[in-house]
Formats: C-alpha cells, sequence, structure tokens
C-alpha cells in the first residue's frame, strides 16, 4: 500500500467529520465537542461528570471544556453544581432543555463511528488503536488537544 493512499484516507475522513461539524453548527448551532460533552452527560450515571471526567474523556485542556461548559451552561443545556462537601469538585450536569436538545439532533458521525467500533471484536479494535497510535505518533501529534478549533492566544506547533 503507497502513503499516499493512507493520507488520502486521513483526509476523508478529517473532511467528512469538518462538514459534518458545519452541519451541526448550523442547525443546532452547536460544535461537535459540545454534542459530545452533553451526549457523554446523557449516557453518565445522574446526567452528571466532573470537568476533569470531561477533560480526560474528550482530550481537552481545562481552558477549552471550561469554554465549552460555559456556552452550554449560558444556553441553559448543562448546569454547574458543587460537590457536596468539597467545593473544589464541580459537577457539570446534563438539564431537561439539554436533554430535550439532544433527542432532536441526529446521530452524528461519532456516534455512528463508535456503534460500529463496538461491534468490532477486541482484537480489531486493539488494532484500529494501534494504528492511529502510529499515525499520531509520525505526525508528532500525539499530546495535541483534540479541541476543534484553535484559540487566538493557543499557539501553531
Amino acid at each position: 500500500m503507497d502513503s499516499l493512499e493512507i493520507i488520502v484516507s486521513i483526509r476523508k475522513i478529517v473532511r467528512s467529520l469538518n462538514l459534518e461539524s458545519k452541519g451541526i453548527q448550523k442547525d443546532f448551532g452547536l460544535s461537535i465537542a459540545q454534542l459530545l460533552c452533553m451526549g457523554h452527560l446523557q449516557k453518565a450515571h445522574n446526567f452528571q461528570s466532573t470537568l476533569k471526567e470531561l477533560m480526560e474523556l474528550l482530550s481537552l485542556n481545562s481552558s477549552t471544556i471550561s469554554g465549552i461548559i460555559n456556552r452550554l451552561e449560558k444556553r441553559g443545556y448543562v448546569a454547574r453544581l458543587p460537590k457536596a462537601g468539597d467545593k473544589r469538585v464541580t459537577f457539570v450536569v446534563l438539564t431537561a432543555a439539554g436533554l430535550k436538545l439532544l433527542q432532536e439532533t441526529p446521530n452524528v458521525l461519532h456516534d455512528r463511528l463508535a456503534d460500529k467500533l463496538d461491534t468490532l471484536s477486541n482484537e480489531n479494535k486493539l488494532m484500529v488503536k494501534r494504528s492511529l497510535e502510529i499515525i499520531t505518533s509520525a505526525m508528532q501529534i500525539k499530546q495535541l488537544d483534540a479541541g476543534a478549533v484553535l484559540s487566538p492566544e493557543e499557539p501553531i506547533n
């Protein structure tokens, strides 16, 4: 297999994600990261998660996840709740409005891909994971934040 074929396949993946992201933004006013965050909360116990869990799950830095939560909170889709007895921990909770919006959004490419990956054997999932690790390592982007958009303060290395 020629390396160009691999690069073209990666470009197709990136392009399809970008096209879907633009469609979700246009139709619902949400970024894919916001939608993934809300989707995680929908599946989480008591519709809640900590900021740290969301950061790790979505591979985002603290300022990016804070911005996502701020925007979702302003629109009434999530709420922040301090942990009883420990004000250092804040839970992010999906609201009824957020749940209603999720029921109106389409099954996005990320979800469809996750469903397909879930049907793979553990051996094949491991193979896909290792292949992607090879690619991210070759591209020297293993430590890159998975945010969709660079902020003006964020340097490009």
